[in-house]
């Protein structure tokens, strides 16, 4: 983390969970994409889908751009109930052609390299056509296959799926007081309010 600070910045950064800073995604795309991470968000509520789209830079690996940004976003559009350690991001660089998957260590016992891997070969074809919103809306439909996989086979066998680090500290007090940032006291919702939505 210390080495992508150096190369991205040590603060947070505040974005949505559909970040299209590359505007590769038109208003009607955009619909669509986040009818399907919300779906996701649905059937798995632990958990939460993020996709990022811009230029990393020629000096920057991609898989570490993602593992700086899923731990320094604040995701504004996401229940602070969700914390980043349960996100998903994808990474789209349509300058370099590159994509990545990276995902929270809550995901650690159900997720490997290769569940990227296949989730990213979804969207390949389109991604070279330059049919973004395609691929990836195929990308986050396996991803959707997969979770229910991996939901079904820890049902079955709850041992190989048990977290393997201690459980993480609760901090959904901090995260809401920094998504809430500098808002003067009124404008923050209340206690029964839902936050970030």
């Amino acid at each position: 983390m210390v080495d992508a600070d150096r190369m991205f910045g040590a603060s947070e950064v505040k974005l949505r969970s559909l970040a299209d800073t590359a505007g590769i995604f038109r208003r009607n795309d955009r619909d669509r994409l986040e009818d399907e991470m919300e779906r996701i968000g649905i059937a798995f509520p632990q958990v939460f889908v993020a996709v990022y789209t811009g230029s990393v830079g020629e000096q920057a690996n991609l898989r570490q751009f993602g593992f700086w940004l899923l731990n320094r976003g604040l995701f504004e559009d996401v229940p602070v109930e969700k914390p980043n350690e349960a996100g998903i991001l994808i990474v789209i660089d349509p300058d370099s052609k590159a994509a990545g998957m990276t995902f929270g260590y809550l995901l650690d016992p159900f997720l490997e390299e290769q569940d990227s891997f296949d989730c990213l070969s979804r969207a390949h074809a389109y991604w070279l056509e330059g049919r973004y919103a395609e691929g990836l809306l195929k990308c986050l439909s396996q991803l959707r296959k997969l979770l229910r996989l991996r939901s079904r086979q820890a049902r079955r066998d709850p041992e190989k799926y048990e977290r393997k680090v201690a459980s993480p500290v609760a901090v959904g007090d901090l995260v809401r007081k920094i998504r809430e940032g500098n808002r003067p006291a009124a404008e923050r919702p209340g206690l029964g309010e839902e936050v970030g939505r």
